[in-house]
């Protein structure tokens, strides 16, 4: 396994992608964007709206494969 990545959706509206990752070794080599190409292209058959949260540093990247900042979120640490 050299990288992995999840859609949560309700089945309706909204596939929220989350868990994307690629092993260090590997990155820079296309398989992240083919990963989340397969993923957006799932959501689009399923007709739900990709939708995805990143730390500010991975924002160019996303927007280069068409995403766009739309909202602030909100996170609470816990305790573990």
């Amino acid at each position: 396994l050299v990288g992995m990545g999840r859609v949560i959706s309700d089945g309706v509206v909204t596939g929220i992608i989350c868990g994307v990752g690629v092993l260090p070794k590997y990155q820079s080599k296309g398989i992240g964007k083919e990963m989340l190409n397969r993923i957006i292209q799932h959501c689009e058959q399923n007709r739900v709206i990709p939708q995805l949260m990143c730390v500010e540093n991975l924002e160019s990247y996303y927007e280069s494969l068409g995403f766009k900042k739309y909202s602030i979120g909100m996170t609470r640490n816990i305790k573990r």
